[in-house]
C-alpha cells in the first residue's frame, strides 16, 4: 500500500515525470498539422480507417536515440513489439510491418535489424519493406505496422460508471537502466500471439469499447490519455494495481511494459474480461473507475491526490471526438 506519507511525494513525482511531459509535445505536432478537424481521431494508438466491413489500422513509433545507442538489439525488438502491442489495443490483428532505419554503418545498424528480426519472426509478422540510410552521425530506429480489426476498441469511447481494469504480464523482468519491464524475451511465440489476439476477442465478443496500450507515460500517464480522449475522469485505486514481487511502486506506475493495458468496461463485463486473462496467466484487476468530471486521481489508504484536471490543462489536446480543440 502507498501509504498516508508518501501519496503526496508520489504524485508530485508522477506530475513531473519524463513520460507524461512527453505526451504534452502531441498538442503542438498536431495542431501544427491541423489534426483536430481530422475525420479520424487523433489521440489513439493508432489511426482507425474505415475499410469495408471493418478498420485498417496504422500504428508507427519513433525511438530515443539514448535507448537506440544504448540497446541496438532491444530497441530493434521494441520498434515490433510496441506497434505490435498498439494494433492489439485498438482490437486489431498486425498485417506488415516496415521500418526507417539511420546508422553510421551496416555493422552499427546490424543489432538494431537483428532484433526486428527476431520480434517480427516470435510474433509471426513479416517486415515487407522500409527505408534505411547507413551514412548518418547516430542510429536513429521508426517503425510502423498496419492491421486490421473488426472491432474496435478507442480512446474514445470510455463512458463514466466503466471500470478501469489493468492487464499486465508480470512474467519478467527490467531492461535496466530504461524503466521497460520486458516480459516477452523469453516467451514461446505461440504464446506471445495468443496473449495479443486477447484484446481482439475483448473487442469482438463486445465486452469493450475502450482500451489503451500502457506507453511511456505509465500507468497514470496513459490513464489520463485515455480521460482526456474520452472527456471523462478517472479515480485509480494503487492498492489494487498489479505490481511485481520486489518493485517498488513509484517505479512501477512509471514503467512501460512490454504486455500491458488499460480497458474501460462495464461492471458486469469485468469478470468475463478478468477471466479471459487469468486463462492466460497475465495479471488482471480492476483497478478505478471512470468518472462525471475532468479529473484523474490517485487513491490509497482513504486519501486521494488529483494528478491533472484537464479542466485547467490539457495534455495531448485531444479530447472527444467533434471537441478536440485543445482548451487555451
Amino acid at each position: 500500500m502507498a501509504d498516508a506519507l508518501n501519496l503526496t511525494s508520489l504524485a508530485v513525482a508522477l506530475r513531473a515525470s519524463r513520460g507524461l511531459a512527453a505526451k504534452a509535445d502531441i498538442a503542438a505536432i498536431a495542431g501544427g498539422l491541423g489534426l483536430a478537424a481530422s475525420p479520424i481521431p487523433v489521440g489513439d494508438d493508432c489511426a482507425a480507417i474505415p475499410d469495408g466491413d471493418g478498420f485498417t489500422l496504422f500504428a508507427i513509433e519513433g525511438f530515443i536515440n539514448e535507448f537506440v545507442a544504448a540497446d541496438p538489439w532491444f530497441a530493434g525488438w521494441c520498434g515490433v513489439m510496441v506497434n505490435l502491442s498498439d494494433i492489439a489495443a485498438m482490437g486489431g490483428r498486425p498485417t506488415a510491418i516496415v521500418d526507417a532505419l539511420w546508422a553510421n554503418s551496416a555493422e552499427a545498424a546490424e543489432p538494431i535489424v537483428a532484433g526486428m528480426r527476431a520480434a517480427a519472426t516470435a510474433y509471426g509478422v513479416p517486415i515487407v519493406g522500409g527505408h534505411s540510410n547507413l551514412k548518418t552521425a547516430q542510429s536513429q530506429l521508426a517503425v510502423a505496422v498496419i492491421g486490421k480489426a473488426r472491432a474496435l476498441l478507442t480512446s474514445f469511447d470510455a463512458v463514466p460508471g466503466d471500470r478501469l481494469i489493468m492487464a499486465v504480464d508480470l512474467r519478467g523482468a527490467y531492461r535496466e537502466p530504461f524503466n521497460n519491464w520486458q516480459a516477452a524475451l523469453a516467451a514461446p511465440p505461440e504464446r506471445l500471439r495468443g496473449d495479443l489476439a486477447a484484446l481482439p476477442e475483448i473487442a469482438e465478443r463486445g465486452l469493450s469499447r475502450a482500451a489503451k496500450d500502457i506507453s511511456q507515460a505509465g500507468i497514470v500517464g496513459t490513464a489520463a490519455m485515455l480521460a482526456e480522449c474520452s472527456g471523462v475522469g478517472i479515480a485509480i485505486d494503487l492498492d489494487a494495481i498489479p505490481l511485481p514481487p520486489g518493485v517498488d511502486l513509484s517505479r512501477w506506475l512509471l514503467t512501460f511494459p512490454s504486455y500491458g493495458y488499460l480497458i474501460a468496461a462495464k461492471p458486469d463485463h469485468v469478470g468475463a474480461i478478468l477471466s479471459l486473462f487469468s486463462a492466460r496467466d497475465i495479471a488482471a484487476a480492476d483497478i478505478g473507475v471512470l468518472t462525471v468530471g475532468t479529473a484523474v486521481s490517485v487513491m490509497s489508504g482513504g486519501r486521494s491526490e488529483t494528478i491533472i484536471d484537464f479542466a485547467e490543462r490539457t495534455l495531448m489536446g485531444c479530447g472527444p471526438v467533434g471537441e478536440r480543440e485543445a482548451v487555451p
